[in-house]
């Protein structure tokens, strides 16, 4: 018996020690921190869960363009924050330049993968929530035209509609989804005229659910489908809230979640770096049923949903990556 206490002292003794030496940080990606997105998801499902269960603060900067990236990293490193989280793949060539002059401090980006030794990589199976978005919107609309609007140009978010087609396909053989690109610069993502300027078009060709994964810009998409009376799916975290009656749901992506996962394993010891991909399997995207978009999905609609969630999860629905090839196996109608 007194063999357990002293080691139930050591252990506390131990836990305290750890959690004193964690001084957690995170630099957002550029744009407002309530972007109804990324930022946000990280800031509400991250940030204020770490400092409620743990009481740490977490430092928080948000740098107002892609230049000031390396400086925002580079200054939470020289105060010995750690593990510091860079919220969105543009942080990858700033962390490749800071992250190799602090090897002592812990770095963990979202949506990037960067090889360092210090360096933990969260990436997201979006391509698999996306799936399920898309086969949704196929059941509710019955074969309809279908949209999407995305941010920066990128193979990464071309993904996304790739998996959105790949999922309404598999629901309904005659769907098709007509894909719009808001830009090739970083100020796609924050262009929510241009998102509903992008929207309006589709809606105008017929598309009667309307997908967006644009970042801030994603505000204007779902404006529009509200003013013109269709649908529209968010991506990041759940927005079903938004325009009610508008939103049929969202593709969630945990970046939240993931953000306090990284700062949790620091507090038990238990951070290591290295590649972690995250998909329906490891919780980390899905698709969003609330009170708030109860009313668009039917039971029957629901139980199918579950199904195919299974599917993907156990192999036997495998959705192919875009980014893999940059190739998509369903058409994407663009122009």
């Amino acid at each position: 018996m007194k063999l357990v206490r002293i080691f139930s002292v050591v252990l506390a003794v131990s836990v305290s020690w750890a959690s004193a030496e964690v001084l957690p940080a995170v630099a957002y990606s550029d744009g407002v921190k309530f972007d109804n997105s990324f930022n946000e998801a990280v800031f509400r499902e991250g940030v204020t869960r770490f400092q409620s269960t743990y009481d740490i603060d977490v430092v928080e900067v948000n740098p107002s363009t892609a230049d000031a990236f390396e400086s925002a990293l580079r200054d939470l490193a020289s105060q010995g924050r750690s593990p510091i989280v860079a919220v969105g793949f543009s942080y990858a060539p700033a962390l490749t330049a800071v992250a190799p002059e602090f090897p002592d401090i812990q770095f963990t980006i979202i949506d990037s993968v960067v090889d360092l030794p210090n360096v933990q990589s969260l990436i997201f199976k979006e391509w698999e929530g996306s799936f399920l978005v898309g086969a949704l919107s196929a059941m509710r609309t019955g074969g309809a035209p279908l949209g999407f609007v995305g941010g920066m140009d990128l193979p990464f978010i071309r993904g996304f509609a790739c998996g959105y087609a790949q999922g309404a396909q598999y629901v309904d053989d005659d769907s098709q989804v007509m894909v719009r690109m808001i830009g090739d610069t970083p100020q796609a993502w924050s262009s929510p005229e241009r998102g509903n300027e992008l929207a309006l078009e589709l809606v105008e060709r017929g598309a009667e659910v309307i997908y967006a994964a644009a970042g801030g810009s994603g505000v204007g998409v779902y404006r529009a489908a509200e003013d013109s009376g269709t649908l529209a799916i968010a991506v990041d975290s759940s927005q079903n809230y938004l325009h009610l009656g508008t939103m049929l749901t969202s593709m969630v992506k945990r970046v939240g979640v993931a953000a306090f996962t990284s700062w949790e394993q620091a507090v038990n010891g238990q951070w290591q770096p290295g590649v972690q991909q995250l998909g329906l399997a490891e919780n980390g995207v899905d698709w969003s049923l609330d009170i708030f978009n109860r009313q668009l999905v039917t039971l029957d609609m629901e139980k199918e949903m579950t199904q195919l969630r299974e599917r993907i999860i156990d192999g036997r629905i495998r959705v192919h990556n875009y980014a893999s090839n940059n190739q998509c196996p369903v058409p994407l109608l663009e122009g």
